[in-house]
């Protein structure tokens, strides 16, 4: 079978396809039939060496991606071959044409959601889910700030925002972003590049701030954030590509919480909640993968490449 093997950490071009022999499920595991993977900024982290861990080299990138199970090991229920599915990690990546999973990894994709749109439920949709509800305790009637709102997890936020009810500022660079934004869900939608962006959230919520913010930029935005929160307010760190410096009184003086968000760290009852959860929003229709582009296996580099810009309109994923 073909896939992305990386041999050494390094910029995009050590992503190269190769021959690889296609794996086999054993007891517990699932063959998935890889129709889409998605590609996520933690990926390139990974391939250039500076992520929290680092894989045994070779290795082959990716842990979302959607298709039909080929096989199923011993012992494997209710998951059974010819299913479509969605999974939440792999144990052999899956930037190839065929992944193998353990089968507490593989989660029911429904009919409405095609496989592009499978590939970019894992860590967008999870992260989204456990950054708003799970870590920042978000509830109905609250106002939550999701800074960065055009990208995979932005888009996720919002979604699942509006469907809990609450009420949602989102921010985006471009006119082309903000209207997404407002298209799937946003109440209210700010450039977050104009002076004064900060003074318009506090004047969307008549000078009270905001009950929850999800900071996908927490190197440029954390010390700024703190300014317009709420009393008791909470900000979800999802993403942050350095150090910043904050002044702490502006949390002291809210009692404001800042809280690290990372679905590896999730217990296995947290995600069993949160696959549960996006299944039923996927199912009524309050969820919905938006794509930003599908590029063929080959292209894995350029994906990667794409995936780090600024102004993200959705999800890259590669097809096989």
């Amino acid at each position: 079978m073909k896939a992305i093997r990386v041999h050494q950490f390094g910029g995009p071009e050590v992503l190269q396809l190769e021959e690889v022999p296609k794996p086999q499920a054993g007891p517990g595991q699932v063959l998935l039939r890889v129709y889409a993977a998605g590609i996520n900024p933690m990926d390139t982290y990974v391939r250039a060496g500076t992520y929290a861990s680092k894989p045994a080299l070779p290795y082959t990138p990716g842990v979302d991606a959607a298709g039909v199970v080929e096989a199923v090991g011993e012992g494997v229920r209710p998951v059974k071959p010819g299913d479509r599915v969605y999974v939440g990690g792999s144990l052999t990546g899956t930037y190839a044409e065929y992944a193998l999973c353990r089968a507490d990894q593989v989660h029911p994709l429904p009919d409405k959601i095609t496989f592009a749109q499978g590939a970019g439920i894992n860590v967008p949709y999870a992260t989204a889910y456990r950054g708003l509800f799970q870590r920042a305790k978000a509830v109905a009637a609250e106002t939550v700030l999701v800074h960065g709102a055009t990208g995979g997890v932005g888009i996720a936020s919002v979604q699942l925002a509006r469907a809990a009810g609450l009420t949602i500022i989102g921010t985006g660079g471009t006119e082309q972003g903000r209207k997404l934004v407002i298209e799937q869900g946003a109440h209210h939608v700010v450039d977050h590049r104009a002076p004064e962006y900060l003074k318009q959230i506090m004047e969307l919520t008549g000078g009270r701030g905001v009950d929850v913010i999800l900071e996908m930029a927490a190197h440029v935005n954390l010390g700024k954030s703190l300014t317009v929160l709420a009393r008791d307010g909470r900000v979800a760190v999802i993403g942050s590509r350095g150090p910043v410096e904050i002044n702490p009184r502006d949390a002291m003086s809210r009692d404001a919480a800042i809280l690290g968000v990372m679905v590896g760290n999730a217990s296995e009852k947290d995600l069993a909640g949160i696959h549960a959860a996006l299944l039923a929003g996927l199912e009524n229709g309050s969820l919905r993968p938006i794509i930003r582009k599908e590029l063929p296996l080959a292209e894995a580099a350029r994906g990667q490449q794409l995936v780090m810009e600024s102004g993200a309109l959705g999800k890259i994923v590669l097809v096989p």
